[in-house]
């Protein structure tokens, strides 16, 4: 986490003023391009259900999907030219990325099925999971500018690999580490911390979100993307307090008209 907490107007001021203290000290132009990116945190749903990422475009607020063969599986999507038509008809329905996984676990069998799934479509990023064979996959498609998302990742020195691979996206499974007595946001924060220090460009995808908190805690640390349930998204909606100043405010408007 950063010692310091920098305002980003502050930041310019000081650095225009920096070029051109120096610029007059060496009687020279310096040609600085300093410009301030500004970035949200980015929402995907966890799930092979259309149903449910339509009610999540819906909202307004939906940058991609994330699926995998289990979800596939409880939506009974089973079969090769099955699976491949439904990640056609979830590219249709949102604009981001959608990440489609392979079931190869050899570098050969990756290569085949990441280039076939990329060729769908644009959105879509290759899945791979987390092993010696997914990283030569993962440095194979980022030299050949495919989207990657390295799946499956329980520790820092796997998101370390990732990143120096060129994945798009890392996934820390902070659910299941929490289900192992493990604290999963603490590994958010430990990637975060790596990622900054060296500005490695792999997107925190924080998966295995299991409820609310999860995201707000993922936003506090960092994390550029959660992927979770449509529950978990939904919960952000909802306070108590809302309700009943809602409830309050049409009573009363009901008084008087």
């Amino acid at each position: 986490m950063p010692i310091f907490a920098f305002d980003r107007e502050a930041i310019s001021f000081f650095v225009a003023h920096t070029i051109k203290h120096v610029e007059n000290r060496f009687k020279t132009n310096i040609n600085i391009e300093f410009t301030t990116k500004y970035i949200h945190m980015k929402f995907f749903i966890d799930t092979a259900n259309l149903d449910q990422i339509e009610e999540a475009q819906a909202l307004g607020i939906l940058d991609g999907v994330t699926t995998n063969p289990s979800l596939m599986a409880k939506e009974g999507i089973t079969g090769q030219e099955n699976i491949i038509n439904h990640y056609k008809e979830i590219c249709e329905l949102v604009e981001g990325d959608v990440s489609a996984e392979v079931i190869a676990t050899d570098f050969d069998g990756m290569v085949k099925e990441g280039e076939a799934l990329a060729a769908l479509n644009p959105q879509i990023v290759v899945k791979l999971p987390m092993i010696k064979d997914g990283i030569k996959a993962c440095k194979y498609f980022s030299s050949k500018g495919i989207k990657t998302n390295l799946t499956l990742v329980f520790s820092a020195g796997q998101a370390l690999l990732a990143a120096k691979a060129g994945a798009t996206y890392v996934s820390p499974f902070i659910g299941r580490l929490d289900d192992i007595s493990t604290d999963g946001l603490n590994l958010i924060s430990e990637i975060r911390l790596i990622y900054d220090n060296y500005g490695f460009e792999t997107q925190i995808l924080a998966a295995s979100v299991r409820h609310t908190m999860h995201i707000i805690d993922c936003a506090k640390l960092g994390s550029d993307v959660m992927t979770g349930p449509l529950s978990a998204i939904e919960g952000l909606l909802k306070h108590p307090l809302t309700d009943i100043g809602l409830a309050k405010f049409l009573a009363d408007y009901k008084k008087g008209n």
